[in-house]
This record gives C-alpha cells, structure tokens and sequence, in this order.
C-alpha cells in the first residue's frame, strides 16, 4: 500500500489511513497495525501544532514527510542501542516498523536518475562554476522534495559543473 499504489491525488496521510484500515481488518495487533497507529497518532500531534498556527487542515504532505523521516531514525538508532544491549528481538521490531514507514516516503534519487535531474538542474539554471553548487542544490530540493540526499547530489552537481 505504500510506495506501488501511489496516485498523484491521494496524499500520504491518505494512503497512511487507508494502509491503518488494512492493517486493523487483516491483524488488528501486528506490527504493521500498531505501526501505523503510531504514526495516526503522530499525524493529530502535529495536526494540532498546524491548528495552532492557523492551518485549519492540519499538516501537509511536507510536515508528514518529515516526522516519518523523523521516526525513521529514532527508530534506527532504537535498533542500534538494542543491538549493542543484546536485545535482538526489541531490534527486529525496530527494523520491521522502519520498512513499514519506509514504504512511504520517496525514494531517493540515485544513479542514473539522480544524474539526468542533476543535469537538467545544471542546464536550467545555466550553472558553469563551483559557486553554483548552492543554487543547484536548492533547485534540486525544490524539484524533488525528500529524495534528495544531500552528499551524493551535492558530489553529483559537483561533477557536472565541471
């Protein structure tokens, strides 16, 4: 339900929604259940700062984009402090919870797709020097929002402004 059912009309939050609902009617207490539960309860959290701030909608894509991301790496490091403790299992849950959120986000750009966005960056921005690279990146971000990793792309700009 995450990544291969991606419509341009539905939002994260919906297809997060809809996933719950999936989950809860197939185990009502398995991880992927509990996960997003944890995420639902993540979104209101931060549906209720957007209130606050006079977004009567709530979060958008954006802010769930980013508290995914976030629970992510509290995630990862969870795994890791259970590894080196010798909790293995607690660790397993960890790692099954972050491809559970994984699923999600956009996947990066990488390889030859991260090439050609870095190129038509580089051309649409007629960028020929090192001094560029701020820019560049800024449009890259802009364009592709969360499947930006920074080093790569920033090494990638690098070598085509070269």
């Amino acid at each position: 339900m995450g990544q291969t059912e991606r419509n341009s009309s539905t939002t994260i939050r919906e297809r997060i929604l809809a996933a719950l609902q999936s989950a809860e009617q197939d185990d009502p207490e398995g991880t992927r259940a509990r996960t997003f539960r944890l995420v639902k309860c993540a979104m209101r959290d931060r549906d209720v700062i957007a209130r606050t701030q006079g977004q009567c909608e709530g979060c958008e894509d954006t802010e769930i984009r980013k508290l995914l991301e976030t629970m992510v790496a509290q995630r990862e490091v969870s795994a890791r402090e259970y590894d080196e403790s010798g909790r293995i299992s607690d660790a397993e849950r960890e790692r099954e919870e972050i491809e559970i959120i994984q699923a999600f986000l956009p996947r990066p750009l990488a390889g030859e797709n991260l090439e050609d966005a870095v190129e038509e960056v580089v051309d649409d921005l007629d960028a020929s020097k090192l001094k560029d690279v701020g820019r560049c990146m800024a449009e890259l971000q802009s364009r592709y929002p969360g499947q930006i990793d920074t080093g790569t792309a920033g090494k990638a700009v690098r070598r085509a402004l070269h």
